[in-house]
């Protein structure tokens, strides 16, 4: 088997449809009309001229949320939450994600508001509360007086739909989201489960453009068992989905090596369109959850207007030479994380030190 498995841009491009192309270019031009606006509000000092501006930019985002509503309402594989929601949850959502966005948010506040973000996004998938039976919980409550008291909480029955899982990381940023995840689904199954891991290492070849970006899975760095991810559901949590293309290189090894995932859910805070349509173009029984969409990549394959380098605000910065390795990755995290997701960090180190 060979170590580096790649995949280019121009594979990806191939799956979209014309529509898709057609869909894409015009939020493009739009994006671009934003841009100037940004350029105004960045630089300017005159009053009349930044309110002008700013009213323009209402407007083309206005447009540019229709346009991507109307995209995604054709595509039942596509669920945003902002979209589908009942509207008077979407102020939470638009209020998480520009805290998200802010380049005021700290590294503390940041990882506080991926972990709500990912709590909506399993909420999205998975606790409709008109979709499932219930599952009863009985609590001992610390209350002891006249005697033990005890409490019944009703929780959606969605066992069936988790315990089959395994959550694979496609590594560096998207680790914390993948354990976030994993402990929801922990607290949702009535039996406690655990999900198994699989950590996958690959990278985009950033000294490339959108146009001709490669994608490189590299095996020898990657911690799996090819075996247990047969005939499972895939969960992948990554905050950020631009262009589509790890998650793409990984399904497409895995068909490679025989693995027919009973289906594959991927979980984002944000989506960009392209990326997303990618996706569900390439691969076979797949769903994509977000909690918002933005309309554009820039030339070098970054969500526009985005939220910045995702990874490098969960993780902090590595240095060139002496990148961290997942265990590392972790013990930076902290007690307070490492306590938290413990039985997470429990199945990662075994799915590690097994390799």
């Amino acid at each position: 088997m060979k170590d580096h498995i790649v995949l280019t841009a121009a594979d990806l491009d191939g799956y979209l449809t014309d529509d898709d192309k057609r869909n894409i270019d015009e939020l493009d031009g739009l994006f671009a009309r934003a841009l100037t606006a940004c350029q105004v509000l960045a630089s300017s000092q005159n009053e009349s001229r930044l309110s002008t501006e700013k009213a323009t930019l209402i407007d083309l985002y206005n447009q540019m949320g229709a346009k991507l509503q109307e995209v995604t309402a054709k595509e039942e594989s596509i669920r945003v939450y902002s979209f589908i929601t009942p509207r008077s949850v979407h102020g939470e959502a638009s209020r998480l994600i520009a805290k998200l966005r802010d380049v005021r948010t700290q590294h503390h506040e940041f990882v506080y508001y991926v972990q709500r973000a990912y709590e909506l996004l399993f909420n999205l998938a998975f606790a409709e509360p008109d979709n499932h039976d219930k599952n009863h919980l009985i609590i001992r409550t610390p209350v002891s007086y006249p005697v033990q008291n005890f409490a019944v909480h009703k929780i959606p029955d969605v066992d069936k739909e988790l315990e089959n899982s395994v959550m694979c990381v496609m590594l560096r940023g998207a680790l914390l989201p993948s354990m976030i995840m994993s402990k929801e689904i922990e607290e949702y199954s009535s039996t406690g489960y655990v999900t198994p891991f699989a950590l996958f290492r690959i990278r985009r070849d950033d000294t490339k453009s959108e146009q001709d970006m490669e994608y490189v899975l590299d095996l020898s760095k990657s911690f799996f068992d090819l075996a247990l991810l047969d005939d499972k559901d895939l969960f992948f949590a990554d905050p950020m989905n631009a262009t589509g293309g790890s998650l793409v290189t990984i399904v497409r090894f895995l068909h490679d090596s025989g693995i027919r995932p009973r289906s594959i859910r991927f979980f984002n805070v944000i989506s960009a369109l392209k990326g997303t349509l990618r996706i569900v173009r390439a691969l076979d029984n797949v769903h994509v959850y977000t909690l918002w969409m933005d309309p554009a990549l820039n030339e070098k394959a970054y969500i526009l207007p985005g939220l910045g380098d995702a990874g490098d605000r969960l993780n902090g910065v590595d240095l060139d030479d002496t990148p961290r390795n997942i265990i590392q990755l972790i013990a930076d995290y902290g007690s307070t994380i490492a306590n938290l997701y413990r039985s997470q960090v429990r199945k990662i180190e075994e799915t590690v030190l097994a390799r």
